[in-house]
């Protein structure tokens, strides 16, 4: 047998309820009868009745309900309060209004008087810190690039990303109704360490794709030219004319012994500033394959199963569907390498 849903405290009537109560009224059927069928009770559908005959309407009455306990003019200090540290918590704001007005108030009329004004409680967008310094080279490095128009087409971008076993990054939501917290099906479990997953490495140009490599354990600088350099990267850029190679500042991409292996392999490197995933297009490929690995219904048991079924075959799929879409004149505004000499310079500035 289904469970019966369970309603919010003093939650009212919809004005389509109403109108259907009195239609079933009309229709002869008892107040309990009713009240089951719409799953009231009768005493709600009883004063509903009432007053369609006593007054031949179904509308509440203006200023009906309880009175708020906060003015307009207190409504705007909460929301000045709100606004100068946008991550207290409604409890944390409750206590600072009692002891600027020394008025008690519930966090939940806190949350309804913010609601009213707009101010709805979000997931914060989260971005690396910035020092003085990188905002600087940033902004240079959008200057130096601003004028860039066919440049961007012998670019490889290359990143290597994690892919998660399981999925607790914020993005899973669980619907449930008041006191079903603790039921099995609204529970996801995982574990206290480590959260299991495979390591990649791939690179995109303007019309092709690198093969994506896994990496096993730590990657450090011999590692990084043994199995990723040598035997996949340097061959890619080799089989394009005039290629220049991104790479982001991870320590083992600017080790000395990997600045001599470019020189000696006489690869043209973009020059690249500190803390800048969010100018290159290849994180953006990691962000949207890892949201479709989260929608994605199979369950997987192991790393290797996430690698053989999943990853391999979902990411190279989407690099070559992001190919295809460079020759379509219908989503030219989003191709990400044809807008991003457009970007550079936002993004500077942006940070700057």
């Amino acid at each position: 047998m289904p469970r019966r849903r369970k309603r919010a405290r003093f939650e009212q009537l919809t004005e389509f309820e109403r109108g259907r109560i009195i239609g079933l009224r009309e229709a002869g059927l008892s107040y309990r009868a009713v009240a089951s069928r719409v799953q009231r009770n009768s005493s709600t559908v009883m004063r509903v009745w009432k007053q369609w005959t006593d007054e031949c309407r179904t509308t509440r009455k203006s200023g009906s309900g309880p009175r708020n306990v906060t003015s307009a003019r207190d409504d705007r200090h909460l929301v000045r309060m709100a606004r100068t540290d946008r991550t207290a918590s409604s409890r944390q704001l409750a206590a600072l209004w009692s002891i600027a007005t020394g008025v008690s108030l519930c966090a939940s009329s806190i949350r309804r008087r913010l609601l009213q004004c707009g101010l709805r409680a979000r997931t914060p967008l989260y971005r690396i810190p910035l020092t003085h310094d990188h905002r600087r080279l940033r902004l240079q490095w959008a200057n130096q690039h601003r004028d860039w128009r066919a440049d961007w087409q012998h670019v490889v971008f290359s990143d290597e990303s994690r892919f998660n076993l399981w999925y607790h990054d914020g993005r899973i939501r669980v619907r449930r109704y008041a006191g079903e917290r603790h039921l099995p099906e609204c529970i996801i479990e995982r574990h206290s360490g480590r959260t299991p997953g495979v390591m990649v490495w791939g690179a995109i140009a303007y019309h092709r794709r690198s093969q994506l490599l896994r990496i096993v354990g730590n990657l450090n600088s011999n590692r990084y030219i043994r199995e990723v350099l040598q035997p996949e990267a340097v061959p890619f850029l080799q089989s394009l004319p005039g290629a220049v190679f991104q790479q982001d500042n991870a320590r083992p991409h600017t080790a000395r012994i990997v600045k001599s292996f470019f020189a000696a392999q006489q690869v043209q490197l973009l020059p690249w500033p500190a803390c800048s995933p969010d100018m290159s297009p290849i994180e953006h490929v990691w962000d949207v394959i890892g949201r479709r690995l989260a929608r994605d219904p199979r369950p997987v048991a192991s790393a290797d199963e996430l690698w053989g079924l999943k990853v391999y075959r979902m990411v190279i799929k989407y690099l070559y569907e992001l190919t295809i879409v460079r020759t379509s004149k219908q989503r030219k505004a989003n191709n990400p390498l044809q807008n991003l000499q457009d970007k550079v310079l936002e993004y500077g500035i942006e940070m700057g």
